[in-house]
């Protein structure tokens, strides 16, 4: 699978919301079971500029309206970028030009809400392409996810996936995104899961067993994935970003999302060595699955995703609910 730096592709694996292999199906027939179940095919890209990242997602969107194919989930890695969103304030990008030209760091202005961030190696960029009509809410009273319910499922999401790798976060009042909770230490239960899940599709050359953890005990919370969206006519775009083995000195360009108060950390810094970004990306598909109450489909290329009909509803929703505005926008 590579170093544990490199998210790479990975052809021909299925799971569903219980981590059980399924079938090996044919992404021109997933339309049939969507009516059993949501569906959510996933694509996991590597390393992509933002630029071209950008222009894709735009695509998928425009597609997604259309029901030319269903709903989509992008991982992949940005090479390093600074994006700032409709509500960023330039005075939080805190290098100067020449700085960011030194170490290769473009500034891009996107329709995310928010204000600025960092994308670059090492860190976990998700992107759902999602319907938020094919989604009904906890209670069952709507058929269509709000905005803010959407955002708590995202933080659910990465808040799961990081207790799979024994580290204990919370939500802050006020705040979205997934922080640290130094407050907790993992369990003993926990701590194996994390051994298995850190193990899984590693070589034994890129596991590190001298290294040893970082105490936390004295640490204030600090941010390890944010989140930002945007929302048009129900189909969603951007996402959010998970910090697994990112070089934190790239947040020193920057006042994170504006906020001065609280750092930024990685799931490297909390335990103390690096992990396998495939499998945090495996750990991340599952609790999709679970969060979403959809069956996830890995789906190998893009060529496989856009060539055919993956996932296109039977028929639209019956139910339809008004967002605030044609377009929403979220960030933290």
């Amino acid at each position: 699978m590579g170093s544990p730096s490199t998210l790479e592709a990975w052809p021909r694996i299925y799971t569903d919301s219980t981590d059980k292999p399924t079938l090996d199906l044919d992404p021109c027939q997933s339309a049939k079971i969507r009516g059993e179940t949501n569906l959510i095919s996933l694509i996991q890209l590597g390393t992509v500029d933002y630029a071209t990242g950008l222009r894709l997602q735009q695509q998928l969107v425009a597609l997604r309206k259309g029901e030319k194919i269903g709903d989509v989930l992008l991982l992949l890695e940005h090479s390093p970028v600074i994006t700032l969103g409709r509500n960023a304030k330039p005075t939080n990008v805190i290098a100067s030009p020449e700085i960011l030209a030194q170490r290769g760091v473009p500034l891009f202005e996107c329709d995310r809400g928010g204000d600025v961030t960092f994308h670059g190696p090492g860190q976990i960029v998700g992107y759902p392409i999602f319907d938020l009509r094919g989604f009904a809410t906890p209670d069952g009273k709507r058929k269509t996810l709000g905005v803010i319910e959407f955002v708590r499922r995202l933080e659910e999401v990465l808040i799961r996936t990081c207790t799979d790798f024994a580290i204990p976060t919370k939500r802050v009042p006020g705040l979205t995104g997934v922080w640290t909770d130094p407050q907790r230490a993992p369990s003993p239960e926990l701590s194996f899961r994390a051994e298995e899940n850190d193990s899984q599709n590693r070589s034994l050359e890129s596991r590190n067993p001298l290294s040893a953890g970082t105490d936390t005990s004295a640490a204030s919370e600090a941010k390890l994935a944010a989140i930002g969206i945007h929302i048009s006519r129900f189909v969603t775009s951007h996402g959010f970003a998970l910090n697994v083995n990112t070089d934190l000195s790239y947040f020193n360009l920057i006042i994170p999302c504006g906020i001065t108060a609280k750092p930024v950390t990685s799931m490297q810094q909390e335990l103390g060595k690096p992990l396998d970004l495939n499998a945090v990306a495996e750990s991340i598909s599952r609790n999709f699955g679970t969060v979403f109450s959809s069956q996830m489909l890995w789906v190998e290329t893009l060529d496989a995703l856009l060539g055919r009909t993956v996932g296109v509803p039977m028929k639209p929703p019956v139910e339809l609910r008004r967002l605030r505005s044609e377009d929403e926008a979220a960030w933290a």
